[in-house]
């Protein structure tokens, strides 16, 4: 698809919507979310999308130069919705985001063209309702978090490998990487490079926020 086209295809749609690239940059930015963003399409155009979204999700930031989203679109995985919390002309907002991919004309990597739907009040009460299963059950908050919104958590989409998957249940249970590599019968090294990998998918700085997110996710 051409950028004009592209373009155009942003621009169709009243929903507040705009494409991305495969380096994370603005290409298209329509009238919608100029009116949700506060940011007109001449200072969004050509910036990072997290820089202008910077969004969270329950477990934390998760706009960042490693998306879970980006590279979900870079290995043509098909998207499922997810809600985030956004920096609005109106403040902080959840929003429920769809996500399509077209093939770019300019590149060898698909554009991800988002769909942005602002779902706050559902939003709120969704946390309510976890609150509410927190402190009348002995239910974690992670865990009533995931029963509640794993299906619209962005970190489903990483694309975890069934080794991977392994590795971070082990973590959650709370083994050492020497314990773990005893346990499938690998090195330490190898443990560890699986690690790096997931916080890398995850988009997680730590072994914790990997675990959390997991769980959040209903990846583990």
């Amino acid at each position: 698809m051409r950028r004009d086209e592209l373009k155009r295809l942003v621009n169709s749609t009243s929903d507040p919507t705009f494409a991305v690239d495969s380096e994370g940059y603005i290409t298209a930015w329509n009238a919608g979310a100029e009116s949700l963003f506060g940011s007109q399409a001449p200072d969004a155009l050509g910036k990072r999308c997290g820089e202008l979204l910077q969004g969270r999700d329950e477990c934390g930031q998760v706009c960042a130069t490693n998306c879970t989203i980006r590279q979900a679109i870079d290995q043509r995985h098909t998207i499922g919705n997810f809600d985030l919390e956004v920096q609005t002309a109106a403040g902080r907002q959840w929003c429920n985001v769809s996500v399509l991919s077209a093939e770019d004309a300019g590149s060898t990597r698909p554009v991800a063209i988002h769909v942005v739907r602002p779902v706050d009040l559902r939003k709120r009460l969704e946390l309510l309702m976890r609150d509410f299963v927190v402190s009348a059950t002995s239910v974690t908050p992670e865990n009533a978090t995931a029963m509640i919104t794993a299906t619209r958590a962005p970190a489903k989409d990483a694309q975890l490998s069934g080794r991977e998957l392994g590795v971070l249940r082990l973590v959650a249970q709370g083994k050492t990487s020497k314990e773990i590599a005893a346990e499938l019968g690998i090195s330490r090294t190898t443990v560890n490079n699986h690690v790096q990998h997931i916080l890398q998918k995850l988009n997680a700085r730590s072994r914790l926020e990997a675990i959390r997110r997991a769980e959040h996710a209903g990846l583990i």
